[in-house]
């Protein structure tokens, strides 16, 4: 999955220019009752313009970087065509869209709060932060339009939208992020005819397979309880999940598919279906804590949903229940 690769890059810059407020240029926080993110900053009188140069040369160094390093990872072995579009709608039960949508988010997050560290306000660092999420995985799209092996996807691109979309209007609204995209990832046992076909499309290296493969991924809505409900005395840290994830897929829309040799393997037989789930959660940026370096850390943990009891039912019929599920 390429935005998630290219947001492991994106991820590195943001928890070191988070670190980087501390070290170079400190703030005073200002504690508050549930929560010491690393949101709680005392607004600036004026726009320190050297923050602002620090913010936007490392975008600007860290998407000519990484743009770089996934044209050689994923385009450079492909032919280029005339700019055109692709329908992928139907793929791989919409994993993938889930997946943008968590990148964009994610991207808008952390975008978002390095420019509040510089001083502006707090409306344009939010919208900058959207547009952010927006742009860069608008760019990955227009380099898969002149990719003869993909194309532009209008699906994608409104899963990024709906992504940046999640951020903004969360912080106008309510000035934090209530509802949280999270992720999570538990590999997949493969039948071992299988093995073979899962390793061309997902990679052989734990790593490839966290990033590309979607029967082991899944992905949730985050919701803080607090924050909902404010004068309760349901802990600040706990949230409530709703989780999706997709299985048993040997291909985009279908498990049949031509290898090498040119065979044609038809594994048809194997019912691809859909799971959703109902389990707790932490936000682990309502944590409190004095420690400037665990503040930045939570934060970015804070995109990956943790291991917790949960409730499945899928498409099929089936209800199960999980005593650990990640």
């Amino acid at each position: 999955m390429k935005p998630l690769f290219t947001y492991i890059i994106f991820l590195f810059w943001g928890f070191k220019t988070v670190q980087a407020q501390d070290t170079i240029m400190p703030v005073k926080t200002i504690p508050s009752r549930d929560s010491f993110s690393i949101n709680a900053v005392e607004p600036l009188k004026y726009p320190d313009k050297k923050k602002i140069w620090i913010v936007g040369g490392s975008q600007v160094a860290l998407w000519t970087g990484s743009f770089i390093a996934l044209n050689q990872a994923w385009y450079a072995d492909y032919p280029k065509e005339d700019f055109h579009f692709f329908n992928d709608w139907k793929e791989w039960q919409q994993m993938d869209k889930a997946g943008h949508a968590w990148t964009s988010y994610q991207i808008s997050r952390l975008s978002g709060d390095m420019w509040k560290w510089t001083g502006i306000k707090d409306r344009k660092a939010v919208w900058l932060g959207g547009i952010s999420g927006v742009a860069y995985m608008s760019i990955i799209e227009i380099l898969d339009g002149f990719s003869a092996e993909w194309g532009f996807s209008t699906g994608d691109m409104l899963m990024n939208i709906t992504g940046s979309g999640l951020y903004v209007a969360q912080q106008l609204a309510w000035k934090e992020q209530r509802i949280q995209l999270k992720m999570s990832y538990y590999p997949y046992s493969y039948e071992p005819g299988d093995l073979e076909r899962a390793n061309d499309l997902f990679g052989e290296s734990v790593a490839e397979k966290i990033l590309k493969d979607y029967n082991a991924q899944t992905y949730w809505l985050s919701a803080n309880l607090r924050s909902f409900f404010p004068d309760s005395k349901i802990p600040s840290w706990l949230n409530l999940s709703l989780g999706y994830n997709a299985r048993v897929m040997l291909g985009g829309t279908e498990n049949k598919w031509t290898d090498d040799a040119g065979n044609t393997i038809d594994r048809s037989e194997l019912e691809r279906y859909r799971r959703f789930f109902l389990s707790v959660d932490v936000d682990l940026t309502k944590i409190k804590t004095k420690s400037k370096f665990l503040r930045s850390v939570f934060s970015v943990v804070n995109m990956v949903k943790i291991p917790a009891p949960a409730l499945e039912w899928d498409n099929r019929g089936k209800f199960v229940g999980h005593w650990l599920y990640f």
